[in-house]
């Protein structure tokens, strides 16, 4: 079987060799069609990304037909289409009992702490199947991503009328912006590099845009809100600083809300930690609601993903490119690997 295993930081290889799957209990094994690349992806390969250990075979943004599968008790049969929810967790520990299994303390994800879909065949649990019926498999593979954003706009109580900032025009941020949009929110976008504020105004129809290179931004952002700054911040972008400035930009009562993961510690100022009352929230990964909110969202057209998708390769080529896209010269938004 083929498939490409991150070997160590920043080197990859091709390999033609790769077991089988063999398919187990409550399981189905899944012919893959499609990976995105993601976040986690890069910061594996660049050596920055926590929870990892090489070797590793990457890739948890998937779409695939299931091949076999151990029983159809879930409605699931060979030939259908599938994303799969990669977040396999334990079903006993204290946040599954209380229905987060997204933050399971014995989570293994795919691609992350065991090996993922970059190859031509995989096995999970069935219930990490959602079949993806009248959705192309692009769009199948784009699910995972923006349930990522769905379970921060959810955990964050974003609503009709509420006034957000995203920091991050990354893939995460885009997901995050389009379904607090989608939510009736009004959105300001925040990132340094212009062409992304752009493509935030074009493709996820935010109401504003902030470059945080400017010196000014906490002055507009003043403006944008009669003085009183953002009731939600959303941060997505992964990088410490930027994390840590977020904190300045929260209103008095607000919600700062860490989408991004970084490898490192983030202080604030207590005193006005506490002037403000504010709320510090994480959101990891997704849940199974929050596939299933993505599938319907994406199943009424108004969310472009064939422009959300720039750059594509087979598993043959993506090696050689990887490098490539991780340049900002490359302008990569998403790209997908196709089998």
């Amino acid at each position: 079987m083929r498939g490409i295993i991150c070997e160590q930081i920043g080197t990859f290889r091709y390999a033609t060799d790769l077991p089988e799957p063999i398919l187990g209990q409550d399981e189905a094994v899944i012919e893959i069609k499609r990976v995105g690349i993601c976040g986690t992806d890069l910061h594996a390969y660049q050596g920055n990304q926590p929870f990892f250990e090489y070797p590793r075979i990457l890739g948890h943004e998937l779409a695939g037909i299931v091949t076999k599968i151990s029983n159809q008790d879930q409605g699931i049969l060979p030939g259908d289409q599938v994303t799969i929810v990669p977040y396999l967790h334990c079903n006993h520990c204290i946040a599954c009992r209380s229905g987060r299994p997204n933050c399971c303390m014995q989570l293994q994800v795919l691609g992350v702490h065991v090996d993922g879909g970059l190859c031509e065949r995989i096995k999970v649990p069935i219930s990490h199947l959602l079949k993806s019926e009248g959705l192309s498999l692009d769009h199948t593979a784009m699910i995972e991503p923006l349930a990522i954003g769905a379970h921060a706009v959810r955990r964050s109580g974003i609503c009709e009328g509420t006034e957000v900032l995203v920091i991050g025009g990354g893939p995460i941020g885009l997901g995050v912006m389009t379904l607090a949009k989608e939510a009736g929110a009004n959105v300001i976008a925040m990132d340094v590099n212009k062409e992304r504020l752009d493509f935030c105004r074009s493709w996820a129809k935010v109401n504003h845009t902030i470059n945080a290179a400017d010196e000014d931004l906490l002055e507009q952002l003043s403006k944008l809100t009669a003085g009183a700054l953002m009731p939600i911040v959303i941060d997505a972008t992964g990088n410490i600083t930027s994390m840590t400035n977020a904190f300045n930009y929260t209103a008095h009562g607000g919600t700062l809300l860490y989408v991004g993961l970084v490898k490192g510690n983030i202080t604030f100022n207590d005193p006005e930690f506490h002037k403000r009352e504010l709320t510090i929230m994480g959101s990891r990964n997704a849940t199974r609601e929050d596939f299933a909110h993505v599938i319907k969202t994406i199943s009424t057209g108004r969310i472009n993903l064939d422009q959300y998708i720039t750059h594509r390769a087979s598993l043959e080529e993506m090696a050689n490119l990887f490098d490539e896209w991780l340049e900002p010269e490359s302008k990569v938004i998403k790209a997908v690997v196709e089998l």
